[in-house]
């Protein structure tokens, strides 16, 4: 079990604690819902969650199949609903590989990505579509 602590700094500005590690992130509302847009808001810690999810799992994957990954770029692009209730209405992400195809003929980091735990966590309306690069060697 994994504790967090948050506390409400004002002005829509939040500051959280990994109670591990001590380390801090903030969060500020977007410039569309009242913000300031100084740093991510609590969607896009959502994508980012998706994102770093997905580079860690493929990392493990890649460990066992003997694969260097350092280098690989993940971007995730956040939408949201335009109607009551404000939402995610979709995660677009792309990975960008610094292998080849070749080295990875089962797909296996692809399917790794594709079943991370965040993305089991997420709410199936959400459109999570993948798009993959890979190197040309």
């Amino acid at each position: 079990m994994v504790k967090t602590s948050i506390e409400y700094a004002g002005e829509l500005h939040c500051i959280a604690t990994h109670g591990p590690s001590g380390v801090r992130i903030e969060t500020d509302a977007p410039l569309d819902n009242q913000g300031r847009g100084e740093s991510f808001s609590p969607t896009d810690l959502v994508g980012t969650a998706l994102g770093t999810c997905m580079a860690t799992i493929m990392g493990i994957v890649a460990r066992r199949l003997n694969l260097d990954l350092e280098g690989m770029k993940i971007e995730i692009q956040k939408e949201m609903t335009t109607t009551a209730p404000r939402r995610i209405a979709r995660l677009s992400t792309e990975i960008w590989f610094p292998i080849p195809v070749s080295a990875d003929p089962d797909k296996v980091l692809e399917k790794a990505a594709l079943t991370c735990p965040v993305q089991y966590c997420l709410h199936p309306e959400i459109e999570k579509p993948v798009v993959f690069h890979y190197a040309c060697k």
